[in-house]
């Protein structure tokens, strides 16, 4: 009997992609208040924290195989009705993320003020960031247990604890972070501090979440860290291109001036912030799509893809008209500097165009990385990066272009994966279904 595709109702990807939206949007709004935070000490700071930030993004992002291929794994196991063995697939990358994260908590101690100072030549910003992201990288550890307990449990189809647990430990640091910085005066250091409290609830909660899957073994197990590092290299490998612009846009506008560089970061961190937002239905869409193909229910796993990239492109419009109404007073809220301010405009309306095209290149991100289609989205990215985004951002400083070039980069870089992915999606070659995908069956066709 051939298979019939099943149409996902809106309530049960709602269920997955509501409390997934809470999680995505938590850190980003953290990030947000505490740009706010600093962003009241001058530019200098906030500069320094759009460095310093940037950089420990690039750190935690680089592992996020730890996230997005434990989900992939575990929801295909889910799938196939073997939960004890997709909970098997956290608890190995809890170690991973654990060794990992001790390694570069005690390579920034040595490499962080010469890895500043070479982006940015010296001065008052590479001082500031220095000394944020040595205090910020002591969460490394626990940042990285966070996001295997989020691949696991992404994986058996359980939002709603995730988000509890981030909820804690953000909460935490909202609280901490005003105090630390103002009153106590510890400036940008505290900010830095308060990430790390609340970084380390938030691990916690996870590793005790383990430990409560009873019918789970805990000891390392090198085999299946080797499968996972396997599907990780490609991902790695994808977060690499995606970093490697990141960190040339924030370089590129901290060399033109404080001004860009705080204007860069308050622009930056709402499209971060959205961002995240709108991949709440690739969250589900990934969760729903592994447990299909790991049923073997390839059909099914298509017209998802198709029901998330529709629902992505309507919130991407909704977005892009809502912050087109804040323009005239959301910036404000993030710096009062006149001069900084005056730069805004120059991304702003970058930011608000490319929502529409964001949502749909999240929501089939997330279709492809459930389906664990690693080799293909790690070529995809690393192609739009080196045709569209880094020429454009390296000229811009040549040609002094700003944020008007820096952000045309963006959205070159946006246009050319949301055409690879809908080739990808439609070709149908990503549908492999099986509880365990091969390397070979990743391979790009």
């Amino acid at each position: 009997m051939s298979e019939v595709a099943e149409r996902v109702p809106v309530r049960r990807l709602l269920a997955l992609a509501i409390p997934a939206l809470g999680v995505l949007a938590a850190e980003p709004l953290y990030v947000l208040v505490d740009t706010a935070v600093v962003g009241h000490l001058g530019a200098v700071p906030l500069a320094g924290l759009a460095l310093g930030g940037t950089l420990f993004t690039v750190v935690s992002s680089q592992l996020t195989f730890l996230s997005y291929g434990t989900t992939a794994r575990a929801a295909r196991l889910h799938g196939a009705g073997r939960r004890s063995d997709a909970v098997a697939e956290g608890v190995q990358a809890s170690w991973l993320g654990a060794g990992v994260g001790l390694v570069i908590l005690l390579l920034a101690q040595l490499f962080a003020g010469p890895l500043v100072r070479l982006m940015t030549g010296g001065g008052q910003i590479a001082d500031a960031a220095t000394g944020w992201l040595r205090i910020a990288l002591i969460g490394a550890p626990m940042v990285l247990i966070s996001l295997a307990g989020h691949g696991w449990m992404r994986g058996v189809q359980d939002t709603v604890r995730p988000l509890r647990y981030v909820l804690a430990g953000n909460g935490v640091s909202l609280v901490l972070c005003p105090v630390l910085v103002y009153p106590v005066g510890w400036g940008l250091e505290g900010s830095a501090v308060a990430n790390v409290v609340g970084q380390t609830v938030a691990a916690g909660l996870f590793v005790r979440a383990l430990l409560t899957e009873r019918a789970t073994a805990f000891r390392p197990d090198t085999a299946m860290m080797r499968a996972q590092l396997s599907l990780g290299r490609d991902l790695i490998l994808r977060t690499l291109a995606f970093q490697a612009c990141f960190l040339s846009a924030t370089s590129v506008a901290a060399r033109t001036g404080a001004d860009a560089a705080a204007a860069h970061q308050v622009v930056w961190q709402l499209w971060s912030f959205l961002a995240l937002v709108l991949d709440s239905l690739a969250i589900a869409a990934q969760s729903l799509v592994g447990a299909a193909l790991g049923r073997e229910a390839a059909r099914t796993a298509k017209a998802i893809g198709r029901q998330v990239s529709w629902y992505g492109l309507g919130f991407g419009v909704l977005l892009g008209m809502l912050f087109t109404v804040l323009f005239p007073v959301l910036p404000s809220v993030f710096t009062s500097d006149s001069s900084v301010l005056a730069e805004i405009p120059h991304a702003w309306w970058f930011f608000v165009a490319l929502q529409p095209v964001a949502g749909v290149v999240f929501a089939l991100d997330g279709v492809l990385l459930g389906a664990g289609d690693a080799a293909y989205l790690r070529t995809a990215t690393m192609l739009s990066a080196a045709i569209g985004y880094l020429p454009l951002i390296w000229l811009a400083l040549v040609f002094d272009w700003g944020l008007s070039g820096i952000w045309t980069g963006l959205s070159l870089f946006m246009l050319g994966r949301l055409l690879t992915l809908l080739l990808r999606t439609r070709s149908g070659r990503w549908a492999v279904v099986g509880a365990t995908r091969t390397p070979s069956d990743s391979a790009v066709h």
